[in-house]
């Protein structure tokens, strides 16, 4: 069991770091970082075949673009050129926005947001196809840039205070990916749970030749009333072999 776990929050880890650059690992990075689990050649393959089905390249760069459908592309050209700025700073220049902002400067914030936009723009590309709208990364990035340039005093320098929103734009899109697949399952097991009172009231309503009334459906299955009276609830009381008038609402 310790295994497994030190395996999760190695293969965490390698994905983390290979959206840092750019959705790509090498080959020797891969190894070193599950060398204390002793893995064979074949293990190794494996670990590889899963990050290339999340679109990280071993040892070489995926295309960004690959897992954007044709409304994606349409929508990221449109924001692109909606953010689209004049605004070409050397190193020098951007350090000195980025330090202002730290200082407090409104009008440094302002302006660190504009040139960040289109990085977020680029981040959403490496989370697509994972879950989630490209158009919802996009605005999730945008309000952590938001947040990020108010929390820039906390930083020793220009550097750390990048890395800090690269950062918060990054785990935000990764928030919202965990967010939709904790909804999706919790709708599918709502899903399955009006399946399941659907079966046994057709089963029941068959051999009484009737609805059913909710309480009977409790007395004849181990399922309780308030799990039958959820089911009905997210169905839209749609389980048509169950009569919610007798005690639909108790």
């Amino acid at each position: 069991m310790e295994q497994e776990q030190q395996f999760v929050a190695t293969l965490a880890e390698v994905k983390k770091l290979a959206k840092k650059q750019g959705n790509r690992v090498s080959e020797e990075q891969v190894k070193n970082a599950f060398s204390e689990l002793d893995f064979d050649e074949t293990q190794f393959k494996m670990i590889s075949d899963y990050l290339r089905s999340q679109k990280i390249g071993i040892g070489e760069s995926t295309d960004p673009d690959a897992w954007l459908s044709e409304a994606e592309r349409n929508y990221l050209a449109a924001w692109l050129e909606s953010i689209r700025t004049q605004e070409e700073l050397s190193s020098g220049e951007k350090e000195a926005v980025i330090l202002s902002a730290m200082a407090g400067d409104a009008q440094a914030k302002e302006q660190l947001i504009r040139l960040f936009l289109p990085h977020v723009a680029d981040m959403s590309r490496l989370y697509a196809g994972q879950g989630a709208l490209l158009e919802d990364l996009i605005g999730e990035g945008n309000l952590a840039l938001a947040r990020g340039v108010e929390m820039l005093g906390t930083a020793e320098d220009a550097a750390q205070a990048e890395g800090l929103l690269g950062s918060m734009i990054m785990e935000s899109m990764e928030e919202h990916i965990a967010e939709n697949a904790r909804e999706k399952e919790a709708g599918e097991r709502t899903a399955q749970k009006v399946n399941q009172v659907a079966d046994a009231a057709r089963e029941l309503a068959e051999s009484l030749g009737r609805k059913v009334s909710m309480q009977e459906l409790a007395d004849e299955t181990e399922m309780t009333l308030l799990e039958i009276m959820e089911a009905v609830k997210f169905s839209g009381d749609a389980i048509e072999d169950i009569d919610t008038g007798e005690n639909g609402r108790g």
